[in-house]
């Protein structure tokens, strides 16, 4: 088995899985549909995503990202959005999304440099 940075088959970064009973889930998708991220890696760390904010009936307050195809949007596109994210996660706030939204994290001592992807 190849290491997945090696390999030029892409087949482990998304699949869509149309007998869902839920699927699409997610409106708005335009190529390939990605199950593969069904829940969000991202839920927990700041992310660009559209999410709203509401406080659960235990007093917890928690993102709703049911309106963010980020982690759907094509197989390749999606699974490279995800692991940038990934890299530096910075833990989410529990406050409502900014506007504009967060940038994606840099590395220590980079955090100015470069546009985001």
């Amino acid at each position: 088995m190849e290491p997945k940075d090696t390999t030029t088959n892409e087949a482990f970064k998304g699949f869509t899985n149309s007998a869902c009973p839920f699927f699409p889930c997610h409106r708005g998708v335009k190529g390939e549909f990605n199950c593969l991220f069904c829940y969000c890696p991202l839920i927990a760390y700041e992310c660009p995503g559209p999410y709203t904010v509401f406080t659960d009936k235990n007093g917890v307050v928690r993102k709703d990202c049911s309106a963010c195809i980020l982690p759907h949007e094509g197989f390749r596109k999606s699974w490279n959005f995800i692991q940038r994210w990934l890299e530096y996660p910075v833990p989410w706030s529990g406050k409502p999304q900014t506007n504009p939204p967060t940038r994606r994290p840099r590395p220590p001592g980079r955090e100015n440099e470069g546009p985001d992807d």
